[in-house]
């Protein structure tokens, strides 16, 4: 049993649910991972020029293996260290796949070999509660920043001197705080399909004749076998950036809250086997022309939070996903861009609260004042920095010497 398992067992157990649901709720919660997902995705497909189909099916296998598997929800996040960079300076296709690899090969070695179980046992609990709070308070904002700045897809910018993402905004949090824990009307259900009809109103002309409805095969490296000067530059702007996030929110931080939601029914979830699932999954991915991906605990949150309680949300995003890329390939953005991103915004805003809570069972000042650090660096930096950092400071603080 591994040390999150023997953590859990001596807690109250958590109510238990079946395996696979399939109903309006768990619906609901599937969709409360993309405030994440779908921008990032969007933004590498038109922006770095991604197949949309091998991006998309790639994505949808990973929600659908990965809910198979574990047998509980599972959210399927982009790597947003080199998401956020690929965007940024317009990297290529074969530098982001390169980047794919050499995390899937990373954290499939911290996996089977066991080291991430000795990273994990030497990492403080406070350490885990600031990723999850700096994550959490990352994702409100950028929800916030979503609602008030332009949403480019919107043909009605404005309503009067008011910011209409604003307005969409406003409405979303209301409906989305009234609906959050009715069963009958799923919150997220509402506001993303009701985002998406205003979006046919309101947003940019749907042109049917664009849509590429038929079959569509993903290839295998799509973008050819990337050269060995892509391959070795991105491992100190990419993957060296991308680590400390990826082991401190994807595995550390989100095997806790699988755990924490979940408790026994979670027993699949491990570190080396969230880690290995994750390796698995950025080496095909590489071979598929996807994007590099992770299990964000930040995601797990938004699905919880928006109802889902089986792995069914995990087979019903997954295989939504799966037939956008099968049946509309590159166009399927073309549906995706209906959805305002001030929607996005909404399903961010909640994901982070759920996730920022988390650190409500830290009493000790000390461990309080890790967390709050952790915070403002990774406010100021990054959450790897504040990764690396907190575990400096709490180790400093076991001195009783060293009071706050």
């Amino acid at each position: 049993m591994s040390d999150i398992q023997m953590e859990y067992t001596n807690k109250e157990p958590k109510k238990t649910f079946p395996t696979f649901v399939f109903n309006r709720i768990e619906f609901s919660g599937s969709l409360g991972d993309l405030g994440t997902l779908l921008p990032i995705t969007i933004a590498m497909i038109v922006l770095n020029g991604l197949d949309a189909t091998n991006v998309m099916v790639t994505v949808g296998l990973f929600y659908i293996v990965a809910g198979l598997y574990f047998k509980v929800p599972v959210s399927v996040q982009p790597m947003k260290v080199i998401g956020a960079y690929a965007i940024a300076v317009g990297l290529t296709p074969n530098q982001i796949i390169s980047a794919s690899l050499w995390m899937g090969l990373c954290v499939l070695f911290l996996g089977t070999t066991g080291l991430i179980h000795i990273i994990a046992k030497y990492t403080p609990k406070s350490t885990v509660r600031g990723v999850q709070l700096g994550v959490g308070v990352v994702l409100m904002m950028k929800g916030l920043d979503f609602m008030i700045n332009p949403d480019p897809n919107l043909v009605v910018q404005y309503v009067g001197p008011i910011n209409t993402g604003i307005i969409l905004g406003i409405v979303g949090m209301a409906v989305t705080l009234i609906l959050l824990e009715n069963h009958k009307i799923p919150a997220a259900v509402l506001v993303v399909f009701g985002g998406i009809l205003l979006g046919l109103f309101i947003g940019r002309p749907l042109k049917l004749e664009k849509l590429e409805i038929g079959f569509h095969i993903p290839r295998f490296f799509p973008y050819g076998i990337p050269s060995l000067s892509d391959l070795m530059w991105v491992i100190p702007v990419l993957v060296v950036p991308q680590m400390p996030m990826t082991i401190g929110n994807a595995i550390l931080s989100n095997t806790d809250v699988m755990h924490e939601y979940f408790g026994e029914q979670a027993h699949r979830a491990s570190y080396r086997s969230i880690a290995n699932s994750q390796g698995i999954a950025d080496i095909i991915s590489f071979m598929w022309g996807g994007i590099p991906m992770c299990h964000g605990a930040g995601g797990l949150a938004a699905m919880y939070r928006f109802g889902a309680r089986t792995a069914g949300a995990n087979l019903m995003i997954g295989g939504i996903f799966v037939l956008l890329g099968l049946v509309f390939g590159q166009s399927a953005l073309l549906i995706l861009n209906l959805l305002p991103l001030s929607i996005l915004g909404v399903l961010l805003a909640f994901a982070g609260a759920q996730l920022a809570l988390m650190i409500r069972d830290l009493t000790g000042r000390k461990d309080l004042f890790v967390a709050l650090i952790m915070l403002c660096i990774a406010l100021t930096t990054n959450l790897a920095a504040a990764f690396i950092c907190g575990i400096i400071i709490a180790y400093a603080l076991k001195s009783e010497k060293i009071n706050v």
